[in-house]
């Protein structure tokens, strides 16, 4: 009994900061105002979600959402299993913890900091991609962060290189799982060791990459916030304007071009699509897995 005493904590911290605020989603259906507060606004129905659906601004976000949630699936997701297939063959336990840290590294770098390095790597004048451009083309190189292809590009491949390291720390904890013996029968076989990799390490870690690539598929339309603002510029924000930071401009920034006040309605209005939306893809997702194989999240 006095070890589920630890468990009142977390209970206490999910009901008040993940199910009560939930209560605030009600906002998606009225015309919020100050004075009225959550329960007191006037009820407007669906009249929020009309405005955000005919807005020029949906397809416009809908598409740059879907546009780098994909391209992060497929171009990033089998970066980790690759990695972690790779690094369990070697042998030298020494270089693969060199390995290791230094490929896990990235993922703690703060995204301020990594948006900061970006801007100075890729600067056209003094940056060493500017510098090297120049020197081997001989003209001034193209500033990537002001064309939309440039930002689309840059955000998925330094996220990909900042992530897949951590990401493969699932995999390989799968891989140590799998019985030595399996591979020594294979070899005395003649097997090699892609061939070990393909029939006994790739169908041991199947399971966690279902479900990996069903949780990742539930977040499809969550693009994180802080990356795509800092990112953002003039030149880059038809390619660049994201759910996520429609939302916070709608709701929290005055005058950004989109309107000159906020609107806390529309901007909760938005929140409850794009959840609605990744919660209708995990269920989908999750029946063709579990109906396409063995595993799924229930």
């Amino acid at each position: 009994m006095p070890l589920y005493s630890f468990l009142i904590i977390p209970v206490v911290y999910v009901i008040v900061f993940r199910y009560i605020p939930m209560l605030g989603a009600q906002l998606a259906f009225r015309r919020y105002s100050i004075l009225g507060g959550i329960w007191n606004s006037r009820w407007v129905g669906f009249e929020n979600f009309e405005m955000f659906f005919n807005s020029y601004q949906f397809n416009r976000v809908l598409s740059n959402t879907l546009r780098l949630s994909l391209y992060l699936i497929f171009a990033g997701f089998p970066f980790p299993v690759i990695f972690a297939l790779l690094l369990n063959t070697i042998r030298a336990r020494r270089f693969k913890r060199v390995v290791q840290t230094v490929t896990y590294m990235p993922h703690f770098i703060s995204t301020t900091v990594l948006v900061g390095i970006m801007l100075q790597f890729f600067n056209v004048n003094y940056g060493i991609y500017g510098k090297l451009y120049t020197a081997l083309v001989g003209a001034r190189a193209p500033d990537l962060f002001s064309s939309g292809t440039g930002f689309v590009n840059l955000y998925i491949w330094s996220g990909i290189w900042q992530d897949f390291g951590w990401g493969s720390i699932m995999y390989l904890a799968a891989l140590t799982n799998v019985n030595p013996e399996l591979h020594e029968a294979a070899q005395l076989d003649g097997a090699s060791r892609f061939q070990c990799m393909l029939h006994i390490d790739i169908p041991a870690i199947i399971p966690i990459i279902t479900i990996m690539l069903v949780l990742r598929a539930g977040s499809v339309m969550n693009i994180g916030f802080e990356k795509v603002f800092l990112m953002q510029n003039d030149l880059n924000i038809a390619a660049s304007e994201v759910i996520s930071t429609y939302e916070y401009k709608r709701g929290f920034v005055v005058s950004s071009g989109i309107g000159s006040t906020t609107d806390v309605s529309l901007s909760t209005t938005i929140g409850l699509f794009n959840s609605t939306i990744n919660l209708l893809v995990l269920v989908v997702v999750n029946f063709v897995a579990g109906k396409l194989g063995e595993t799924s999240l229930w």
